[in-house]
């Protein structure tokens, strides 16, 4: 089962995504901080760590939005980081902060498709998605995609949301990101079907086991999965 962001639009899941993306585009990072508490931060630390031992000097940042990811993997001191999206609206918002902290040198910021990444095959020692894989509209294809244009041995890590299922944190959370999430987005004046569309695709999404079977049937090896926060998230970390 496909969760789309507007049920009753006719567009495809990509573009309804493009276009969720450009309309919260100006409240994203505010929104991020407040609804996560700041935990967002600690996890993508933990995805710059998973690959600092690997010193990779061409990282592609996919779904970067407005660049959170790739400015934290600046911190590796690669020689580029290329940060793709969809919206045009995240990536500006992104140049906007790679420039404010001075990072316009290593970091480029592209839009475009993660399901026909506009790159040549393994251009990159190390492939990030954080947040992203959830709203590719066909997931395998993006995965194959990914697996092209990472150089052999290289690195793939993952961040994204994943099902709490422990009492009593799965019924807290469970409060928490179907009438509370929502409620704040629309109280900052946000849309509201934009942070109701994240506990429904989580919902839906591969997770766990499922998930690293799926990445192994894309050609991935030595795939691990490490759950964050009670389960709220998981890092998916593998090779080509």
């Amino acid at each position: 089962m496909q969760v789309v962001p507007n049920s009753e639009s006719i567009d495809s899941k990509k573009k309804q995504v493009e276009d969720m993306f450009d309309d919260i585009a100006p409240r994203y990072d505010r929104l991020n901080r407040i609804l996560s508490f700041r935990i967002d931060t600690l996890w993508r630390t933990k995805v710059r760590k998973l690959l600092a031992p690997h010193q990779p000097k061409n990282i592609l940042d996919i779904a970067t939005g407005t660049g959170d990811l790739a400015i934290e993997l600046a911190k590796l001191k690669p020689e580029e980081i290329v940060g793709l999206d969809l919206s045009a609206e995240m990536l500006d918002h992104g140049i906007k902060k790679i420039k404010q902290k001075e990072l316009q040198s290593t970091i480029k910021m592209v839009k475009g498709d993660s399901e026909a990444l506009p790159f040549a095959n393994e251009s990159f020692d190390a492939v990030t998605v954080a947040f992203g894989v959830r709203n590719f509209e066909n997931l395998n294809q993006g995965l194959s995609e990914i697996f092209r244009v990472l150089r052999p041995s290289k690195q793939l890590v993952i961040l994204e949301f994943s099902k709490v299922k422990s009492f009593p944190f799965k019924q807290l959370y469970h409060v928490y990101s179907r009438y509370i999430i929502p409620t704040i987005a629309t109280f900052l004046r946000s849309s509201k079907a934009a942070y109701t569309y994240l506990p429904n695709s989580v919902a839906v999404f591969p997770e766990g086991e499922e998930m690293c079977l799926i990445l192994k049937k894309n050609g991935f090896k030595s795939v691990e999965c490490k759950k964050l926060t009670f389960g709220v998230a998981s890092i998916y970390y593998c090779e080509k």
